[in-house]
C-alpha cells in the first residue's frame, strides 16, 4: 500500500483528493491564459492600424499562428523529457507557468520584439507545463484506478472552464478596450495559477518532487537490459541520423514559413529551388519522406502483433492530422469569418436576448466554480493559506471583470457580439455534451475505434458544410458580408461533437495498442501528428485567401467538407482491416 497516496485521499472534495482541485484551478488559469491570448492573436495581427492592430495580410497571420500552435505541441516532448529526467514534474510545472507569465507580459507591450519574444516564452513554457499536469494526476491515482476516470473528467472540466472564461473575458477586453488589456489579463491569471500551485505543493507529498528517470535516451525505445528480449528493436545509428535530419528540416520549415512571408523574402532560410519546388516545400517533403522511410524500415522488424498494432496507430494518427487541421480553423479562418463576414450587430429584442443568454453563460459557470473553490477552502485553508488567498484574489478579479463586462453591455442600445465570442461555444458545448457522449461510450451501442473516427470526421464535414452553405452568397474577392451568425453556431456545435468522438479517446487507443515500454515514444509520435495538424491548419487557412479571391469563400469551406467526408468514409470502409490489425484491442 502506498502510504503517500493514501494520505492524499484523507482530505476529499466531491469524493476526490483536495490536491486534484489544486491541479484543477492551476490548469484552469493556464487554459484561461492560453485560449484568451489565442482568441486575440489573429484579430490583433489583422486589425488595421486605426484599430491599433498591425494591419497584416491574413496570410501572414495564419502562417505565424500555425507555426506557434505547432511548436506548442512539439515542445511538450522536450518538456516531458526534462521533467522526467532532469528537474522533476512539479518544478517543470512552476517553470512553465513562470515562462508563460513572462510571455503574456511581453505581448502586452505590443511591439514586434516583445510580441515575438512573448510567443517564444509561451511555446517553451507550454512545453514544460502541458504534459506534466496529467502526469501528477496519474501518480496520484496509482492503485485507485476505479476513480481515475472521474478524476480526469473533473480535470477536463477545469480545462474547458478556463478556455471558456479566457476567451470570453480576454476576448472582450482585447476587442472592446485594448489589445494590451486582453494579453495582459491572460498573464495575470497565469501568475495567479502558478502562485496557488507553488504554495500548495505540499499537498502532493513526494509526487513529482524530483526526476523519475536518469540517463534515458530520448529516442531509444529500449534499455540495455531489454535489448536481448524478443521483439526489441533498438534504433541504429543510421536511423538516429534520419530522425535528426528529418526533425531539423521540419523545424527549419516551421520557422521559415512565417519568417520568409512576413519579411517578404528578405529573411529566407531556404532561398533556393529544386526541380521547380521552393526551398521550403522541398525541405518539408524531404523531412516527410525520411520519416516515412524510417517507418517502412522499422515497423516490419517488430513482432507480427506489435507491427500490426503500430500500423493501426499510424492510420489513426494520419486521420488525426487532418482532423486538427480542419478543426483548428476555429481560431484562424473561422475567426476572420466571424469578424468580417458575419452579422454581429443585434438590436431590440434580439440584442436583449443575447445579453440575457450571455449573462447566464457567464454567471452560472462562474458560480459553480466558485462553489467548488469554497469546498476546497474548507479542506485546505488551514494548511495552505497563501495558496487559497491567491486563488480567492484571482476569483475576486475575474468576478469584477465579468460583472463590469455584463453591466457595460446592458447599458448599450445596440449589441455588437465580439468576433472572439463564437470560440467560447466549443467549451460550452463540451461541458454540456461530454456527459452524454460518456454515457454513449459506456452503453451497448459504443462504436468501435474506426467508427468513432468516422463519426468524428463526418461531424466535422457537417459543420464545414453549414458554413459553406451560409457563405454561398459571398461574392469572390469580397472583403465583408453579413451572414447570419446561426451558421457559425452550428459549426461549433457539430465540430465539438466531432471532437468528443476523436480527442478524448485518441490517446486511450495509443496506450492500449503499444506495450508499456513504448508508451512515451508513441505519445511523442502522436503529439508530432497533432503538431503537423496544427501547422497544416495554418496552411489551409492561408489557402482560403486565394480560393476566396478566385472562387468565393464558400468553395474553401466546401473543400474542407469533402476532405473530412472522404476521411470519414475511409475510416468506415477500412474497419475490417484495422480491426484485424488491432488483434482484439477494443
Amino acid at each position: 500500500m502506498n502510504t503517500d497516496i493514501e494520505n492524499l485521499f484523507k482530505d476529499k472534495v466531491l469524493g476526490h483528493p483536495a490536491g486534484l482541485f489544486v491541479l484543477f484551478f492551476t490548469e484552469m488559469w493556464e487554459r484561461f491564459s492560453y485560449y484568451g491570448m489565442r482568441a486575440l492573436l489573429i484579430l490583433f495581427f489583422t486589425a488595421s492600424l486605426m484599430d491599433e492592430g498591425w494591419g497584416w495580410p491574413r496570410e501572414w497571420a495564419y502562417a505565424i499562428f500555425g507555426t506557434y500552435t505547432a511548436l506548442v505541441y512539439l515542445s511538450t516532448m522536450v518538456g516531458g523529457y526534462f521533467a522526467d529526467n532532469v528537474i522533476g514534474i512539479r518544478k517543470a510545472v512552476v517553470w512553465g507557468a513562470v515562462l508563460m507569465t513572462v510571455g503574456h507580459g511581453c505581448m502586452a507591450v505590443e511591439t514586434p520584439f516583445f510580441i515575438y519574444a512573448g510567443l517564444g516564452f509561451l511555446v517553451i513554457g507550454s512545453g514544460f507545463f502541458k504534459p506534466n499536469m496529467t502526469s501528477i494526476i496519474s501518480e496520484m491515482y496509482k492503485g485507485k484506478e476505479e476513480k481515475k476516470d472521474g478524476a480526469y473528467t473533473i480535470f477536463y472540466m477545469g480545462v474547458n472552464a478556463g478556455a471558456f472564461l479566457g476567451i470570453l473575458l480576454c476576448g472582450y477586453l482585447g476587442e472592446k478596450v485594448g489589445w494590451s488589456w486582453g494579453f495582459g489579463v491572460a498573464g495575470i491569471f497565469m501568475l495567479f495559477g502558478m502562485l496557488q500551485f507553488w504554495f500548495a505543493q505540499g499537498i502532493f507529498g513526494k509526487i513529482g518532487d524530483g526526476p523519475k528517470n536518469k540517463n534515458v535516451d530520448l529516442i531509444d525505445d529500449v534499455t540495455a537490459e531489454e535489448s536481448t528480449e524478443e521483439g526489441r528493436n533498438p534504433f541504429t545509428g543510421v536511423q538516429k541520423v534520419m530522425i535528426a535530419i528529418s526533425s531539423l528540416l521540419g523545424l527549419i520549415y516551421i520557422f521559415n514559413d512565417p519568417v520568409s512571408k512576413i519579411s517578404e523574402g528578405k529573411y529566407n532560410l531556404l532561398p533556393f529551388e529544386v526541380g521547380g519546388l521552393s526551398g521550403s516545400t522541398f525541405a518539408i517533403l524531404t523531412a516527410l519522406a525520411l520519416f516515412v522511410a524510417l517507418l517502412v524500415i522499422r515497423i516490419p522488424k517488430y513482432t507480427p502483433v506489435l507491427r500490426d498494432r503500430m500500423l493501426a496507430v499510424i492510420f489513426f494518427a494520419f486521420v488525426t492530422i487532418f482532423f486538427w487541421a480542419i478543426f483548428e480553423q476555429s481560431p484562424s479562418s473561422l475567426t476572420v469569418f466571424a469578424k468580417d463576414y458575419t452579422q454581429r450587430t443585434l438590436e431590440g429584442s434580439a440584442g436583449m436576448i443575447f445579453k440575457i443568454v450571455n449573462s447566464l453563460m457567464t454567471i452560472v459557470p462562474l458560480g459553480i466554480i466558485t462553489w467548488v473553490l469554497y469546498l476546497l477552502f474548507k479542506k485546505t485553508f488551514a494548511k495552505y493559506a497563501w495558496s487559497n488567498i491567491f486563488l480567492a484574489l484571482s476569483f475576486v478579479i475575474v468576478w469584477a471583470i465579468a460583472l463590469w463586462m455584463l453591466s457595460t453591455e446592458f447599458q448599450k442600445d445596440t449589441t455588437e457580439v465580439p468576433a472572439s465570442w463564437f470560440s467560447i461555444l466549443n467549451s460550452l458545448f463540451i461541458i454540456t455534451l461530454a456527459p452524454l457522449f460518456s454515457k454513449w461510450w459506456e452503453s451497448k451501442y459504443n462504436p468501435n475505434a474506426n467508427m468513432k473516427w468516422a463519426i468524428g470526421m463526418g461531424l466535422l464535414a457537417l459543420g464545414m458544410a453549414c458554413v459553406a452553405v451560409g457563405s454561398a452568397g459571398i461574392e469572390p474577392g469580397a472583403k465583408t458580408a453579413s451572414v447570419s451568425m446561426i451558421w457559425l453556431i452550428l459549426v461549433y456545435l457539430f465540430h465539438t461533437m466531432g471532437e468528443l468522438c476523436v480527442s478524448p479517446v485518441a490517446l486511450s487507443y495509443v496506450s492500449k495498442l503499444v506495450p508499456g515500454r513504448m508508451i512515451a515514444f508513441m505519445f511523442g509520435i502522436w503529439y508530432l501528428a497533432v503538431a503537423i495538424g496544427m501547422k497544416l491548419a495554418g496552411v489551409f487557412a492561408e489557402s482560403s485567401e486565394a480560393i476566396a479571391q478566385e472562387q468565393g469563400l464558400s468553395s474553401f469551406f466546401w473543400l474542407l467538407t469533402f476532405v473530412s467526408l472522404g476521411l470519414a468514409v475511409l475510416s468506415a470502409v477500412l474497419y475490417p482491416v484495422i480491426k484485424k490489425l488491432m488483434h482484439g484491442v477494443k
